[in-house]
């Protein structure tokens, strides 16, 4: 009996210990998901590397899939002098104006004829763009893209 017994404990102590680490990296685990949900959204994004916001044709087919990469500010428009250049009859000589302020990007209609849309609703002043935002200006279509 001595012998089935200490092959018994032989076994059976490794795997209570195993279970125990298991069990204590679980509550570890637990308890860091825990405190990361318990910050405020704002301190949860921080955390997060992301690059900067910059700009993707959809329109024109000739420039699909051409990404604009925004440092400081460049103007949309069909002018020769503009940073974004485009023989498109919609757009004004100076169009629009993009400017990127530490990786945030925003969007200024310029007094354009036919207006600059953000998501089909017209630029009024200012508006800061986010990923996913579709620029509508003249027949250009762009879509803010990281």
């Amino acid at each position: 009996m001595t012998l089935a017994s200490t092959n018994y404990a032989a076994v059976i102590r490794p795997l209570q210990l195993l279970v125990m680490v298991v069990v204590l990296l679980f509550f570890l685990r637990v308890l860091r998901v825990a405190s990361v949900q318990a910050r405020p959204v704002g301190e949860r994004e921080r955390g997060r590397r992301r690059g900067p916001l910059a700009l993707e044709f959809i329109e024109p087919r000739e420039r699909a899939g051409e990404r604009v990469d925004v440092e400081g500010a460049l103007v949309l428009g069909r002018g020769t002098d503009c940073d974004i250049a485009i023989s498109d009859s919609y757009l004004s000589t100076r169009h629009a104006r993009f400017a990127s302020t530490d990786g945030d990007l925003s969007i200024e209609d310029l007094n354009s004829t036919n207006g600059t849309f953000v998501n089909d609703r017209p630029v009024r002043g200012r508006v800061d763009l986010s990923r996913g935002d579709r620029v509508r200006a003249g027949g250009v279509l762009l879509e803010v893209v990281r």
